[in-house]
């Protein structure tokens, strides 16, 4: 049966929608939090002016101070300062017309937590492995990394990895982040269809890894310019008919902005980010913030 993902959260506008689940403590689970954010790329027309807004989109990072971060528009400009003035993290990801050019799908990681064993790229496009294929204007592409937990003995505890350490997975931690921005506009209805099933096939090779006995988490974050019921949303989450899903999904306000996840996965908290100054936002989109549980 095809594997399908778990809508965490979907909101662009609306109320706040926490939700506390249980706390399981086994040590074999791992807390992670995890912010989407469509920063909004520095239009000379919008207002404020990427000069003025730069600054409070760090701050509200700081504040909320996520594990992972996936942000969509970010020209080069903007993913630079943002990494300059976030030390604490790795930024990965390409412009979608290759290397600096374009909008980025970027993702930063703490690096004191993760460690990146594997990051690539792919255009929603007929050539995804070609960059900067699609159309001449507004391509579109993913940006994906596998992550590990920096898994690390403390004093007074027994070390996982001793010295001569030639185990196989049975203590490795890891899992797959995804992020995108879909195609806008009501004539590519079938562009963001195709890109969800896309999407789908690459979700899905991930299913096994090597010698792994059980599959790794899978999030897919982004901006997918449609809302819960479209038929992205069915081929990604599925429905009430068909949930081809590991469990029901969760779905808040009647955004566009989604956080989905797949695997053995616990949703501690959530919301939608109303970070502003004065009534004033950094960005014509809200971040999306979660706190999940990895067992």
């Amino acid at each position: 049966m095809k594997k399908g993902l778990i809508l965490l959260f979907v909101i662009l506008v609306g109320a706040q929608y926490p939700l506390f689940a249980q706390n399981n403590t086994d040590d074999n689970s791992k807390q992670i939090s995890l912010m989407s954010y469509n920063i909004k790329f520095a239009s000379p027309t919008f207002e404020p002016s990427w000069k003025v807004r730069k600054e409070w989109q760090v701050n509200m990072i700081n504040k909320y101070n996520p594990d992972i971060i996936g942000t969509q528009e970010g020209l080069k400009e903007q993913v630079d300062y943002l990494q300059d003035e976030l030390p604490d993290y790795i930024v990965i990801g390409e412009g979608r017309k290759g290397g600096d050019d374009d909008e980025h799908m970027a993702i930063f990681f703490r690096r004191d937590k993760f460690r990146l064993r594997e990051m690539g790229s792919f255009q929603l496009s007929n050539t995804p492995e070609i960059i900067g294929s699609g159309p001449d204007v507004n391509p579109r592409m993913v940006t994906w990394a596998r992550l590990a937990f920096i898994t690390r003995s403390t004093e007074g505890q027994n070390n996982l990895y001793p010295q001569d350490y030639r185990g196989h997975w049975e203590n490795t931690k890891e899992f797959y982040v995804f992020n995108t921005h879909f195609f806008n506009g009501s004539k590519d209805t079938l562009a963001r269809l195709n890109a969800a099933k896309l999407i789908m096939e690459r979700v899905n090779q991930l299913n096994r890894f090597g010698e792994w006995a059980e599959e790794r988490p899978v999030f897919l974050m982004g901006d997918f310019n449609c809302r819960p019921g479209s038929p992205p949303y069915k081929i990604l989450v599925g429905n009430e008919e068909n949930r081809e899903t590991f469990d029901d999904s969760i779905e808040g306000g009647r955004g566009i902005d989604w956080i989905l996840y797949k695997g053995n996965v616990q949703v501690l908290k959530y919301e939608q980010v109303d970070f502003n100054i004065d009534g004033v936002y950094p960005s014509d989109h809200k971040p999306i913030f979660t706190e999940m549980q990895l067992n």
